[in-house]
């Protein structure tokens, strides 16, 4: 592909969240980023200028709802109503990162669905499509009435793990029941057997890591989850996994929240890896010497080009 996009009609523009992600999308899109303004009144109060005509185009905002969430959310749904109102033919939401997608269902009484409320949110403001990667249930594509893609990161963990030719035989591990897909995924890409981290959480963020089912005696360990916010999920995992004789620990998540005491409890932990996407934008403090960060740009990218063009986004499925 060229390095420039012929359509003037496609327009790529950023907000807060994750400008340096944007930046690559663009180029591997091979369109400039939109110019516009996200500015603050004194009060904190969000102001969005589109510095650009938009009318009749059909743009993609790149933003991730992730810390500050509620100030990243807000961004995205004011660049929405600001898009809306300058006649945009169509607004797609390219989410790598949706925030609030925890809280899916009712598990107890008097809960809120705040995947679903966030789903409503973007259609009341008037996007017309979302893109998002690894969203922590996928039934949260069904809260919408608006297309979605949703993309996966597994591929590109994938990649990472085959072009290092492990001598030993590797297992994959899922953190908890709720992530076999999601290791099973991998373990097929890797042609490697999976193993299952039995766990009962007491409250949120705190795990309790109660056996292993399946064999890793001798063998590396790869752990995969969608997210890691606070690690205490991951690092309790590779503690158990050592115990149970596991000869090396690596990590891997799409998302890296890594919140609180996460980046400690990291460094600390026999993890030998922690390979992660750069779908959130990482402060300099947590990028740790165990940090390795893979880009979601090409596949963002290519998905762009692809809703653009009317063609199928399923071949994306096996980058």
């Amino acid at each position: 592909m060229s390095n420039q996009y012929l359509d003037p009609n496609l327009k790529i523009f950023t907000l807060n969240s994750n400008p340096k992600l944007a930046e690559e999308i663009a180029r591997v899109v091979g369109v400039e980023l939109g110019k516009c303004s996200v500015t603050q009144f004194s009060d904190g109060e969000i102001q969005i200028n589109i510095e650009e005509s938009i009318r009749g185009c059909d743009v993609y905002v790149i933003q991730s709802t992730s810390d500050p969430v509620n100030e990243h959310l807000m961004e995205v749904l004011i660049m929405v109503d600001a898009l809306k109102r300058a006649s945009a033919r169509t607004i797609n939401l390219v989410i790598p990162y949706y925030g609030y997608a925890r809280q899916d269902r009712k598990a107890r009484a008097r809960e809120p669905i705040t995947a679903k409320l966030v789903a409503n949110l973007f259609e009341t403001a008037g996007a017309t499509r979302v893109i998002t990667l690894d969203l922590h249930a996928p039934q949260i594509q069904g809260f919408f009435d608006i297309p979605i893609d949703h993309l996966m990161g597994v591929p590109i963990l994938a990649k990472y793990f085959k072009d290092k030719q492990f001598s030993d035989e590797i297992v994959i591990v899922s953190p908890d029941h709720g992530g076999v897909t999601r290791a099973r995924k991998l373990a097929e890409r890797l042609k490697a057997p999976i193993a299952i981290i039995d766990k009962r959480r007491p409250r949120p963020n705190v795990a309790e890591v109660m056996n292993i089912v399946g064999n890793v005696d001798g063998k590396i360990a790869i752990l995969i989850d969608d997210i890691i916010d606070t690690a205490g999920t991951i690092t309790l995992a590779a503690n158990a996994l050592v115990e149970n004789g596991a000869k090396e620990v690596y990590a891997s998540c799409t998302h890296p929240v890594l919140s609180g005491p996460a980046i400690e409890r990291i460094s600390h932990s026999p993890i030998k890896e922690l390979v992660v996407t750069n779908s959130i934008n990482l402060t300099e403090e947590r990028k740790i010497d165990k940090l390795v960060e893979l880009s979601v740009a090409p596949l963002l990218g290519e998905a762009i080009i692809r809703v653009h063009e009317d063609q199928s986004v399923s071949p994306l499925f096996d980058m």
